[in-house]
């Protein structure tokens, strides 16, 4: 039977594409909120801020994932291009190029030939691609599924602060948006440093924390304008 594992590098580009939306989703939509609610605006007003900020941040979001990760693949296409070009133009030297590659890796110079030998007679530019570029299937940049992924994760992550604004008294609305989004944002950096391998407490501290900041400067600006007002 075939020995299966899985590995978390397959998951890089969307794990990391999902998990900057939903962060960026929850805190700069509940900041929003709480800044606007803050300046003792009415409730409609904060609920149409708080709506607002969702549809441009994750349109921002998917847009801004899409160009970056559009310019590491055409990176990739034009790597691949070359190499092409180069396998076509001399074979011979790749073969010696590949074959140095495993032998930095610990192969006797002999097994190194033969195994270059083989994977370029089976796929000479997957061959290179992987073991020369490091480009691999797994790892080659998706445009489409990143934009998708931090479109949809931001949308998820600013439905809370919205749906605390819609249905909540409006003098609520700034202790529940804050309170309930630290805890979410605790959950969702301890889960995502879960998923990468790292440690779960660090990744709560570390996305609670900026979050906190975000809040208390949007509250605080908040009253400001508003007393000012």
């Amino acid at each position: 039977m075939r020995h299966r594992e899985h590995h978390r590098i397959g998951r890089s580009g969307w794990l990391r594409a999902a998990v900057l939306g939903a962060n960026d989703g929850l805190i700069s939509t509940a900041s929003i909120i709480v800044g606007v609610a803050a300046a003792h605006s009415s409730a409609g007003a904060v609920l149409l801020a708080g709506l607002a900020g969702l549809v441009a941040g994750a349109l921002s979001m998917a847009a801004g994932e899409y160009v970056s990760v559009s310019a590491q693949r055409d990176s990739e296409q034009a790597d691949l291009t070359r190499e092409r070009r180069e396998l076509a133009m001399s074979p011979e030297a790749e073969h010696a190029e590949l074959a140095g590659i495993y032998v930095s890796r610990g192969l006797s110079a002999e097994l190194a030939a033969k195994v270059a030998e083989q994977l370029m007679a089976h796929d000479a530019l997957g061959a290179h691609a992987r073991d020369e570029l490091g480009i691999s299937e797994e790892t080659r940049a998706k445009p489409l599924q990143a934009a998708i992924a931090s479109a949809a994760s931001f949308t998820g992550g600013a439905a809370l602060p919205i749906l605390i604004a819609a249905v909540l008294p409006l003098t609520a609305v700034v202790p529940i948006t804050a309170a309930s989004s630290l805890v979410l944002l605790v959950a969702l950096g301890a889960l995502a440093s879960r998923l990468g391998g790292a440690s779960a407490t660090v990744g709560a501290v570390r996305v609670a924390l900026w979050g906190a900041v975000a809040l208390l400067c949007t509250a605080a600006l908040g009253r400001l304008v508003g007393a000012a007002g």
